[in-house]
């Protein structure tokens, strides 16, 4: 199977939440895409998609699935896309991390990323409010996330 985009996830991503009826913005996406790169750098060690993220102002973003949508500014992105194929591995594990975190609005998920250490390590000692297109580290995003694994395994 050829790389994936992150543009090309982004699309499983709102067809797979308008099929299920849930609307979302590109707001919403961005930080769904942080968040299956993430678990697929936690579960599988290596990345989901090529593209990196950037730790902007609201979050987590992918520049070019930001550029992609940014005409539908906070409302429901309308377009059904096309069916993009993944790997079963790889489909499984989006699809999981969709059901965790597909019903929480934007907001609460940029307030979780906000709260977790590759965003703040990205973003350093800068201000909430000030811009930034520091790259998120991969491999900050699988050490932190096998953490926060290990603890669930854990408390189970």
């Amino acid at each position: 199977m050829a790389k994936l985009t992150a543009l090309q996830l982004a699309r499983y991503i709102v067809r797979y939440a308008q099929e299920k009826g849930e609307p979302i913005t590109n707001l919403k996406l961005q930080k769904l895409l942080y968040y299956a790169q993430a678990w697929h750098l936690a579960f599988f060690d290596k990345v989901l998609f090529q593209d990196p993220l950037q730790a902007w102002i609201h979050g987590p973003v992918a520049p070019p699935v930001y550029g992609a949508f940014k005409g539908f500014g906070y409302n429901p992105i309308p377009i059904h896309p096309r069916k993009v194929e993944l790997s079963s591995k790889s489909a499984g594990l989006v699809d999981d991390v969709l059901l965790t975190y597909l019903s929480f609005d934007a907001f609460t998920l940029e307030c979780m990323t906000h709260r977790e250490k590759p965003w703040l390590e990205a973003r350093g000692s800068l201000p909430l409010d000030e811009p930034c297109k520091n790259e998120i580290s991969t491999s900050t995003m699988k050490e932190y996330f096998k953490q926060v694994l290990k603890e669930a395994e854990r408390e189970n």
